[in-house]
């Protein structure tokens, strides 16, 4: 098992548990935290989502005036429904937001993290779980598109 957390924010890998075997969590104990358990397949969705947002916010961070905002959306289809993921923020500083829309039977989880917890996550989510081509192999399938 692998634990990893900060201020704002917490990631729990535990591969041996199925079919949740991944916790995140945000916010702060005092203020209201949260955390819900997501399958290896909705945490590497989220992770992949998180990468596309980043690398579009680093192409446009240039383009944006030291004042102007900007909010970066998208949608993903997977195994437990639909993740909407949405990054908001300015040249310097983002934060992240998402929702998991439930598939029928499934379960929804909606969350959020502030600017210093977003970028300690997406960087814990890059180190600390398997790559999609490694749980493919795991799997013995394919790599999801």
């Amino acid at each position: 098992m692998e634990v990893r957390e900060g201020s704002g924010w917490r990631l729990v890998v535990d591969s041996d548990r199925h079919p949740f075997g991944v916790l995140i969590g945000g916010g702060e104990a005092a203020a209201g935290a949260w955390a819900a358990e997501l399958t290896l397949a909705e945490a590497l969705a989220l992770r992949r989502g998180m990468n596309t947002l980043q690398e579009q916010h680093r192409a446009l961070v240039d383009t944006l005036m030291a004042e102007e905002a900007i909010e970066l959306a998208m949608e993903l289809a997977c195994e437990g429904g639909d993740l909407w993921l949405c990054l908001e923020g300015d040249r310097n500083r983002w934060c992240l937001r998402f929702v998991l829309t439930p598939a029928p039977g499934w379960r929804g989880v909606e969350g959020s993290w502030g600017g210093e917890a977003s970028v300690a996550l997406a960087a814990a989510l890059q180190t600390c779980m398997p790559t999609e081509a490694e749980d493919a192999k795991l799997q013995g399938g394919g790599v999801a598109a």
